[in-house]
């Protein structure tokens, strides 16, 4: 059977089926895609990067006021600093030191904290006393510290370090300003040198989930450091010859930073050793004034720049609070002790 072979199709007939198959009035809106689509296409894909990402961060501003707060104005530093110290008492009749030490100061665990079993423990009471406990004799006079105080401190953050690496946050898919969330994370601790007056700067153990940002304002509340015993590790006493807190490193256990307030922080009963939670409360170090202990409102009224003690129980849920007829003392300066308010 012979095969029929046909002629290859010519450009001229390819372009009449090309014509057939697609209708002419396309090849008029080729053109005007070229000059005006095309380029309206870029344009708006250029205004969109940043349109959206403009938009995202309005809507989460309008959502979160927060992120656009004032800053927080700072007060002054305080012209004196937390004055550890003593408070005069005259022994009574059959007065005990454990006695002495649970009535007057609130020291359940005297008995325990200061041991016959222990020497050591012993003779350091009698040196805080300056009277031999074994041999008190009524009218004779004792010198009663707090135990394990605590201290308010205000001042402005130096330095933030963090004491360990923050975790990697995720890439957001939409680049957002999150324009109040500069600082260090410190949900893990950081360590904050904080210049609490003209001359003096600490160093505070703080753990929170606010960010920590340098130049920010600090109120907190921490353990005062007490004085070191060969042989005692729980000594409960602070050293009453120097306030030189100047470099010592303090733990926190109530914090705010600028005007926020970490609800989440850790109880100052957690500061090992203590004991508030047997005493009831704990016994506060601080001056009063807009940058230290005023800003706790504890509710008593004293002329800024007191030096105080003052003894704040602890409530229900662990808070602690100054009640009426708790004891307060202001240190006088003349006498080198505290005297009741």
């Amino acid at each position: 059977m012979s095969r029929q072979v046909r002629p290859r199709s010519t450009l001229t007939e390819n372009f009449k089926l090309v014509r057939q198959i697609v209708p002419w009035r396309l090849f008029l809106l080729l053109p005007f895609l070229l000059v005006f689509a095309v380029p309206a296409f870029l344009l708006g894909t250029g205004a969109g990067h940043h349109l959206l990402p403009n938009l995202t961060t309005f809507f989460y501003n309008l959502a979160n006021p927060s992120v656009v707060a004032d800053p927080t104005p700072q007060p002054a530093y305080s012209q004196l600093l937390p004055q550890p110290g003593s408070i005069l008492y005259t022994v009574q009749s059959s007065d005990s030191c454990d006695e002495i030490l649970a009535s007057q100061m609130h020291m359940s665990d005297a008995g325990q904290i200061f041991a016959d079993s222990r020497p050591v423990t012993v003779q350091a009471l009698n040196a805080s006393l300056e009277q031999n406990c074994a041999n008190l004799q009524p009218g004779e006079q004792v010198l009663l510290m707090p135990q394990y105080p605590l201290v308010s401190l205000g001042g402005q953050i130096l330095k933030v370090a963090a004491l360990s690496p923050a975790q990697p946050i995720p890439t957001p898919l939409i680049p957002v300003q999150r324009q109040q969330q500069v600082g260090v994370d410190c949900s893990n601790g950081c360590l904050l040198t904080v210049r609490v007056s003209n001359a003096v700067q600490v160093k505070l153990s703080v753990q929170t989930a606010i960010p920590v940002p340098v130049g920010a304002w600090i109120w907190a509340q921490a353990m005062y450091p007490r004085k070191a015993i060969a042989g005692f590790d729980t000594y409960p006493y602070a050293d009453s010859a120097t306030s030189n807190i100047n470099g010592a490193t303090l733990r926190v256990c109530d914090v705010q930073i600028n005007a926020t307030h970490d609800d989440n922080s850790l109880g100052c009963d957690q500061l090992i050793p203590n004991t508030i939670d047997d005493d009831g409360g704990a016994w506060l170090l601080g001056v009063t004034g807009s940058s230290g202990l005023d800003h706790w409102n504890y509710g008593f009224h004293l002329p800024a720049g007191t030096q105080v003690l003052v003894w704040l129980s602890i409530n229900s849920h662990g808070d602690l609070r100054y009640r009426h007829n708790d004891p307060l003392y202001r240190y006088d300066s003349s006498l080198h002790r505290y005297v009741r308010v």
